[in-house]
Order: structure tokens, then C-alpha cells, then sequence
């Protein structure tokens, strides 16, 4: 209980941090779910108003032609069988068809193609049709009844009938049969566009608008009916009472005439505008009727309201998320750096058991007096001197990088020749890399080299580290490459092996401190993943540049630049520049691990 109290007074702060954060966090998501279904339930239920508007003038305007078409094309049969469709003529004549262009008939009692009829309004009687493009949309339209009469077959469906291949003429037909669902004839009406744009149109539009859209003002609503060409050929701009205008005959698609152009303007400055278009379900089906919503000043302030709300809920999220982002990047680092470390003293511990060991048995070999010449003593003393330097290497390997994390590594600068560095570095690895059956080429520099400013150990530690990376990855190969030149203002070393390469992705990764590749052969050889990370440093600090190339596979070729020193600058004695504090120079070369 004590150790429980004194953890809870040590922590007071954060737990009270996460009693306010918690009620918080829980009262922004309920209100953020609120608010989000509450504005997604307005927008449907207003979406749907929209739609269901457009689907009550599509009925009416269907209700108006079905209405009209049944009254005036339900012919009786007996009239086609007993040649009396005179008598159809005078009915047309006591009632008018309203919306109708052109009514006609065609008889297939005797004819089996049919005989075509269309009544003359001028003479109020049945004429035989002459030929024009009418005739011709007649004759077409009504070509699947032809193909009934000619194979006398049964009409089972007796539903009217729209053909609107001719958008110049649409036309409504009804198929009359006799008792026996014999067709006898066919009765037809061709819709006259010029009315239904003028009348039909605007009554249906201003006759919904009430029920669906009560108290409506002029500029909520804007109604738009575009036909086959979207061209705007009428609409209705706010409440009930605002006449339907029709559109110039050469209205470009897109486009509104100047009445129309004031109410569609407010759209962008009303906020938010919900549209919805849809199609005539019964003729005029090529033509479209849109709705457009700018919404009233109330619903406007609540839109504002909900957007304020609702932003302010985002940045609380977004400042919470990132939060909990940062700490879990945290502590995802510090598993990293865990594992990382931990696989450094795996891998240090295992580079300091190799040297070591050999070490240890050469020893044993002396004390034993296996070495019975002194051949034998000078071989197993060389062995010997190269493990422990390469133990030394290792050792300085880990302080130089404690001193460059600190800020404490210094160097000492020195005109030099980089040739004599890269040589010595060659001769100090030959046995070690012999043994392991590595040939290490140094190519010849045919001309002189510009001398460098560098501390000869740092520069021979940083090229140990490469030849070592190198011969450690190098795979069945035993071919390793040095090669100097001169560059304008550098000079440049490289080496080169033919080993498992390196991928793309994990090339800029790899001069990191404790990064390994962790896939294939690269993985499974041993290395603390400082060896890079020393040499970019060291590099860097002389003011040049590491460069690699590499391909998996292929091998890899890492190149150290470094600036040549100014030819008119004295030569000095030692020079001591550090990146911190001051300390001794580096002692010996690294080894690449």
C-alpha cells in the first residue's frame, strides 16, 4: 500500500492530466458523432426532398400525357373492322387532344402493312398522310406492329407505347385489339414540344413546389430543364407564383439567359448549394430537370455552427492523435535502440571473442614450444601483433564513437600525402586478410597527388573500416580494390569489392549508427553497425564526402573525397581540431565492424 500511495503522489500530475484529458476526449467524440450524424441525416433527408420534387414533376408530367393518351387513343375495336373511323374523327373533333400535334390511325384490318390515317384539324377529317419526315416517324415507329400483322400473331401487351428515335417527333401509341387479341389497328398521337415547354413545364414545376418546398423565397430554389442538347429550355427560380421562362431557342449548353442569371448567382453566395437532376420517366425521357438548394440564412448559420463545432473537434483530434503519435514514435525508438544496443554487445562481444581466441591458441602454441624454429616464433608473433591490432581497432572503433556522440573527438590535421596512408593501411591488413584468403590490389597512381589536410590515424581508421566492411561482405569473392586519384580541388580513394551489394532502400540507411541490413547474407555477418557511421563522421569532419555505388549482387564501391590542401599554405607541424573539447589523438586504425 505504501509503495502504491508513494507511486500515485509521484505520478498526482499525470493522473490528474488524464482525469481532465479523459471526460474531454469522451465529451469531443460524442459531440463529434453528433454533429456528424446530424448533418449527414440533413443532407440526406434534404437530398431526398430534392429528389422526390423532381420525381412529383415527372409524375405529373407523365400523369398529364398517359391521362391525355388514353382518352384519345382508346379507339374501339369494332370501328377498324367495320371501316367506321370516321367516327374516331369526330370525336377528336367534339374533344380536342390538348398537347397532341398531330393524332393518326393506322388500320391493319385490311391491309396488312397498314393503311395510315392522320386527321386534318383544318377539315376535321381522316387524310391519307403524305410523305414527309412526320409520315416517316410514324411509319417507323409504329414498324414493330407491322411485323404483329404480317405473321398475325396475338398483342399481349396492350400498355401505351413511346417512340422517341425522332427527337422532332415523339409519339405515344396504343395497339387495339379485337376480342380475340387480334391487333386491328393502332391510334397515335405526336406531342407538340412547343406545349409542353410553354404549359406543361412550368405548371407542373410551380404546382409541387408548395407541398414539398413550404415558404419557399425567391433564389432558395432554382428549377432548370434542359432538353436532349442541354440546352436550358425552361425553369423556376424561388416560390410558388414565379413564372417558368422559357430559353432561347439557341441557348448555348450550359449556359442561362440573363433572367435566370441573377437567381443562380446567389448559389455561391449562399453557401453550400445541394443539386439534383433526374430524367422524365414517361416521354421527354432524353430530357433532364435539375434542382438546385442555396439554402435559407437559418439552415446557412447552422451549417456555420456545425463547421465551427466540428473544426474545433478536428483540432482537438488532431492535436490528441498527434500527441499519442509522438509518444508511440518514442517509444517505438527506444524498442529500437533497445534491440539495436542489444545486438551491439551481441556483436562486439562476439568481434572480441575472434581476436581473442586466436590470440590465446598462438600463446598456448609458444608456451607449449610447438614453434620449433625461430620462423615458426616470428610467424605466430605476427599473428599474434596483427590480431591484437585488429583487437585495438575494435576497441578504438567503440571510444571514438563514445567521443563523437559526446563531442569530445578531436584530430590532428596535418599536410600529408593520402597515398602513404592508404599503402601503410594495405600493409597493416595483408596478413589478417591473407589468411582469410582476401588479394587486396592497390592500384598504381601514375602522377603525383595533391597533399591533403588530414589526421593521417583518422583517415587510415575510416579506410580500415571500409577494407574490413568490405572484405566482410564480400561473399565467395576474395577480390578487393583500392584505387587513388586526383579529382579538380579532391582527392579520391575508393574501395571496391564484388560481394552481395547492398539494396536501394537500405543505402542511405547503412552510414546510421547500429544499422544492419537485416535481410539475407548481409544479416547473418557479425558487426556492432558502427563501422559506416565512424567513417561518415571522420569524413564529414575532414570536409569531404563518402559516396556509394552499389547493386545487389554486383558488389559495392564506396568512395572517400577529400579537398586538397591550398598550395600556398605553409607547411605546419601538428595541428589539433576537434569536435568538442579537446583529447588526445586517435591511437591505431579501426577495423570495420
Amino acid at each position: 500500500m505504501a509503495r502504491l500511495v508513494a507511486f500515485l503522489k509521484r505520478h498526482a500530475l499525470l493522473f490528474g492530466f488524464l482525469a481532465v484529458l479523459a471526460p474531454l476526449v469522451v465529451l469531443l467524440g460524442l459531440q463529434f458523432v453528433w454533429l456528424t450524424n446530424l448533418e449527414r441525416m440533413s443532407a440526406i433527408a434534404h437530398r431526398a426532398t430534392l429528389g422526390n420534387y423532381l420525381e412529383a414533376v415527372g409524375n405529373e408530367v407523365q400523369y398529364f400525357y398517359a391521362s391525355a393518351a388514353e382518352r384519345a387513343l382508346n379507339v374501339s375495336p369494332p370501328l377498324f373492322v367495320e371501316e367506321r373511323l370516321d367516327e374516331a374523327a369526330d370525336a377528336w373533333r367534339a374533344r380536342p387532344v390538348v398537347g397532341a400535334g398531330r393524332l393518326f390511325l393506322v388500320d391493319y384490318t385490311h391491309e396488312r402493312f397498314g393503311q395510315f390515317h392522320l386527321y386534318d384539324p383544318s377539315t376535321r377529317t381522316l387524310v391519307t398522310p403524305p410523305a414527309s419526315d412526320e409520315s416517316l416517324a410514324i411509319i417507323v415507329a409504329c414498324t414493330p406492329w407491322q411485323m404483329v400483322s404480317f405473321r398475325r400473331a396475338q398483342a399481349d401487351n396492350l400498355a401505351l407505347r413511346v417512340d422517341e428515335r425522332d427527337p422532332n417527333y415523339r409519339i405515344i401509341l396504343n395497339p387495339i385489339v379485337d376480342d380475340q387479341h387480334r391487333l386491328v389497328g393502332v391510334a397515335g398521337m405526336i406531342l407538340d414540344e412547343d406545349y409542353f415547354r410553354k404549359t406543361v413545364l412550368p405548371g407542373a414545376i410551380e404546382h409541387s413546389l408548395p407541398s414539398f418546398f413550404p415558404g419557399s423565397r425567391p433564389g432558395d430554389l432554382i428549377v432548370t430543364v434542359r432538353d436532349q442538347r442541354g440546352q436550358r429550355v425552361a425553369g423556376a427560380r424561388g416560390a410558388p407564383g414565379d413564372a417558368a421562362a422559357p430559353a432561347p431557342e439557341d441557348a448555348v449548353p450550359g449556359t442561362e439567359d440573363a433572367a435566370a442569371g441573377p437567381a443562380e448567382a446567389n448559389a455561391g453566395s449562399a453557401g453550400r448549394a445541394e443539386s439534383v437532376t433526374s430524367s422524365f420517366p414517361f416521354v421527354f425521357t432524353d430530357w433532364t430537370i435539375g434542382i438546385m438548394s442555396t439554402r435559407s440564412a437559418p439552415e446557412r448559420w447552422a451549417r456555420a455552427s456545425f463547421a465551427f463545432n466540428l473544426t474545433l473537434s478536428l483540432l482537438l483530434g488532431v492535436a490528441l492523435i498527434g500527441g499519442i503519435v509522438l509518444a508511440l514514435q518514442a517509444a517505438n525508438r527506444a524498442m529500437r535502440l533497445s534491440e539495436m544496443k542489444s545486438d551491439f554487445v551481441s556483436n562486439v562481444s562476439h568481434e572480441l571473442r575472434t581476436p581473442l581466441a586466436s590470440i590465446r591458441m598462438f600463446a598456448e602454441l609458444l608456451r607449449l614450444g610447438r614453434a620449433a624454429s625461430p620462423e615458426k616464433v616470428r610467424e605466430y608473433g605476427a599473428f599474434i601483433e596483427a590480431e591484437s591490432r585488429r583487437l585495438t581497432r575494435l576497441i578504438n572503433n567503440i571510444l571514438d564513437f563514445s567521443r563523437i556522440e559526446s563531442g569530445r573527438k578531436t584530430y590532428r590535421f596535418a599536410r600529408g600525402d593520402l597515398r602513404e596512408v592508404v599503402e601503410g593501411v594495405v600493409r597493416a591488413l595483408e596478413i589478417h586478410l591473407r589468411q582469410a584468403g582476401f588479394r587486396v590490389t592497390l592500384e598504381p597512381v601514375p602522377l603525383p597527388l595533391p597533399e591533403v589536410r588530414m589526421d593521417p590515424d583518422a583517415i587510415a581508421q575510416a579506410l580500415h573500416n571500409l577494407i574490413d566492411n568490405a572484405a566482410k561482405y564480400s561473399g565467395e569473392a576474395r577480390e578487393i580494390a583500392v584505387r587513388l586519384w586526383s579529382e579538380p580541388g579532391m582527392v579520391a580513394v575508393a574501395v571496391e569489392d564484388h560481394g552481395v551489394g547492398i539494396p536501394k532502400d537500405e543505402q542511405r540507411k547503412i552510414f546510421e549508427r547500429f544499422h544492419r541490413v537485416g535481410t539475407g547474407l548481409v544479416h547473418e555477418v557479425k558487426g556492432s553497425g558502427l563501422g559506416l557511421s565512424l567513417v561518415r563522421h571522420i569524413v564529414q569532419d575532414h570536409g569531404g564526402r563518402i559516396d556509394l555505388q552499389s547493386e545487389p549482387g554486383r558488389g559495392s564501391t564506396f568512395t572517400i573525397r577529400l579537398p586538397a590542401a591550398p598550395a600556398a599554405e605553409p607547411r605546419h607541424g601538428d595541428e589539433t581540431a576537434d569536435g568538442g573539447a579537446a583529447e588526445g589523438g586517435v591511437a591505431g586504425a579501426g577495423a570495420g565492424i
